[in-house]
């Protein structure tokens, strides 16, 4: 605290601004960990209720079960739009679902739609993470930098260049350095576990549309 307390007023605002990100990414860490692995955790169980269901509207009954997974925002989506295309292709033709460009591609550009937002949603914040890890330890270093200037015109100014002057103003430009590491770090890596758990969700949901598309075509094959 006394380092803290002695540093010059350049590098205080430093380490207030480093303090500042520090602050913001932890509490988007909390948020997106809760809010991931939720997404994780509710698609599994999801997945297996959609695969021993036979029904999509006894699906669509029990999706506030799994409200926190990106997998219900799509098959509420897909079966919304299925409901809407058969009940056009009921009125018009009297005939199963087409699969022209007013039929099961609806669906498929529905699935997309939501997949898009749900990528979205998820990547929300993220982008702040990046930031912190890659722009922290320069701005600790441009502390550093100044801290290290002033305390050279410091050794200018007494004449002395002995440890006992040197020291402490080296010690106060360094914890720029460190406290730029302490924001970057953790970051760095929550940025790097995010992404990873997201791409699992996102992989997941390129085959729950192409399984919903499949299963809706194997259905209108055997009409």
């Amino acid at each position: 605290m006394a380092l803290l307390t002695g540093a010059g007023i350049v590098v205080k605002l430093v380490l207030i601004l480093l303090g500042l990100f520090s602050v913001v990414s932890w509490a988007i860490i909390l948020f997106k960990f809760f809010q991931v692995h939720r997404a994780n955790g509710e698609s599994e169980r999801f997945m297996d209720f959609f695969w021993k269901s036979k029904r999509f509207d006894a699906i669509a009954s029990q999706v506030d079960r799994f409200a926190n997974s990106p997998l219900t925002v799509l098959f509420n989506e897909g079966y919304g739009e299925l409901k809407k295309v058969v009940e056009t292709d009921g009125k018009s033709e009297g005939s199963a679902l087409s699969t022209d460009l007013g039929g099961i591609e609806n669906v498929s550009r529905a699935l997309r739609r939501a997949t898009n937002s749900e990528i979205t949603r998820l990547e929300k914040y993220l982008t702040f993470l990046a930031t912190t890890g890659s722009t922290s330890p320069f701005i600790g270093l441009f502390g550093t930098v100044w801290g290290i200037m002033t305390a050279f015109e410091g050794i200018g100014k007494t004449g002395s260049a002995s440890l006992a002057v040197v020291a402490p103003g080296i010690a106060e430009a360094l914890i720029a350095t460190a406290i730029g590491l302490v924001a970057a770090i953790p970051a760095v890596m929550a940025y790097n576990h995010f992404q990873h758990k997201i791409r699992v969700l996102i992989n997941e949901m390129d085959s729950f549309s192409t399984e919903f598309l499949n299963i809706v075509q194997r259905n209108i094959s055997g009409k």
